[in-house]
């Protein structure tokens, strides 16, 4: 897994053993995304979609996410904006968002999925280190998660 980091941006990336096809769905698909990522969703991903979730992992029980999806190129690119690393009970309405894309190549042994998250810069300066810091350390988290599921 190579690790990229800027002050604006996240950027991660990691070799599945698994098809393109597999990998997206595991991202297009809100059920299956939720089961790796961690989170209950209430609808489906589609461009222009605005999609709510809890998250079930231990420790953020009770935080609410809004995917807003903004592309999803088949096999090839999805793409969303939220509010990075979110606290129960705050509301962010009023915050700019990250967007986060996953971008998916095929390769020899699989897929390399590729995840970048960026507009850190945009985020208020009292929580901008925070919620960059919590996030970076969250991406790698989810790609094990992923590979775990698509893998498996």
């Amino acid at each position: 897994m190579k690790l990229h980091k800027t002050e604006d941006r996240i950027e991660k990336e990691i070799v599945l053993r698994a098809p393109r096809s597999r990998v997206w769905r595991a991202l297009a698909n809100a059920e299956q995304f939720g089961a790796w990522f961690g989170i209950k969703l209430d609808g489906a991903f589609t461009p222009g979609a605005r999609v709510h979730g809890q998250i079930t992992s231990p420790g953020h029980e009770g935080v609410t996410i809004e995917f807003a999806i903004e592309r999803m190129d088949p096999e090839s690119r999805l793409s969303y904006r939220w509010h990075p690393y979110p606290v129960a009970g705050v509301d962010y309405s009023s915050e700019p968002t990250t967007l986060v894309e996953f971008r998916l190549e095929e390769v020899a042994i699989g897929t390399q999925l590729t995840v970048v998250e960026s507009g850190f810069d945009r985020i208020p300066p009292a929580r901008r280190a925070e919620a960059f810091r919590m996030n970076d350390a969250g991406w790698a988290e989810e790609l094990a998660n992923i590979a775990r599921y698509v893998e498996a």
